[in-house]
């Protein structure tokens, strides 16, 4: 029952209410706005932070690899460097220093070994490098092919490898100047696919039997001219060990024959041999050494003449 006099306005009531749920829902929709917004706002922090971790790390990762390109650049120039001093360069200062060789106002001694490799050359270069020395080996052509290991350990030592021909048989290399130049040629490449290097050449030739007199004097003549426009350079010995001029060798007999011939001489090419038959010498070489430093001689080979 209505009370008389009070009546009720439905559509203000109505009106009221809505507006009500208009503000709870605007309310509403702002908080979860502002929310979404700090949510969104942590999500792009943390986006953002990833990101400049993800490019440190990015950036770590390119110094990185530029150190280590940096480095094996360094490690590939070092090695090519290596590479190109045991590379023989014939200039004319190397022509020069080989004309002056046997005159030196500082004694000076080469150590050279002919004939080989052999059997006895690993126990001559363990004594060389005891004694830390360099020398110089004139191999031939057919131990090389049949010693290829020994040949790339004596490169691998430091020592310096230059040509004696290919057969050492005098009536085949002094057939003709042509055919001394042709086991030059055929020696050095043996040498080169022993050691694996295919732009090594010595410019060095030493003649079987010296480069002077005997049977075949005037091929030798017109050979060395051959030899040296082929910017070969050739060289003897003006001191020996005497272990080619007997049978009967023993280590008294090489060192009074080299005491003989080092007599008054500043400069010296030591004639020794590395083949087979010399065991005598790698068992004197010790003594060698210790006799030509006692006289004041300093070893050097012959990397310090062509370079």
């Amino acid at each position: 029952m209505v009370r008389e006099g009070y009546q009720i306005d439905i559509y203000k009531i109505d009106t009221k209410e809505k507006i009500d749920k208009r503000k709870i829902l605007m309310l509403i929709f702002i908080i979860l706005s502002i929310f979404c917004i700090i949510l969104s706002a942590i999500v792009i922090e943390k986006a953002i932070r990833r990101n400049k971790i993800y490019n440190q790390y990015i950036a770590q990762i390119q110094e990185m690899k530029k150190q280590e390109e940096e480095k094996q650049k360094r490690i590939a120039e070092e090695a090519e460097r290596k590479r190109q001093e045991k590379l023989p360069k014939l200039t004319e200062t190397g022509r020069q220093n080989m004309e002056s060789i046997y005159h030196s106002d500082t004694k000076q001694a080469f150590l050279t070994f002919d004939d080989g490799p052999s059997a006895i050359t690993p126990k001559i270069l363990d004594i060389l490098k005891q004694e830390n020395i360099k020398a110089t080996f004139f191999v031939l052509g057919n131990k090389v092919k049949n010693n290829p290991e020994l040949v790339k350990k004596i490169y691998d030592d430091g020592h310096f490898i230059a040509i004696h021909g290919t057969s050492h048989e005098y009536s085949q290399i002094y057939s003709s100047e042509q055919t001394v130049l042709d086991e030059y040629n055929q020696c050095v490449e043996e040498i080169r696919k022993a050691i694996g290097e295919q732009e090594y050449n010595p410019h060095l030739f030493r003649f079987p039997g010296g480069s002077v007199g005997g049977q075949y004097a005037d091929v030798k003549i017109r050979a060395k001219e051959l030899l040296s426009q082929n910017d070969i350079l050739t060289i003897d010995w003006n001191a020996l060990n005497g272990d080619a001029e007997t049978n009967k060798l023993s280590s008294e007999f090489e060192l009074k024959r080299l005491s003989e011939t080092t007599q008054n001489k500043n400069s010296i090419v030591v004639l020794m041999h590395d083949s087979p038959t010399k065991s005598v010498t790698a068992d004197t070489l010790p003594q060698i050494i210790s006799n030509l430093r006692s006289q004041g001689y300093e070893f050097k080979n012959f990397y310090e003449i062509i370079k």
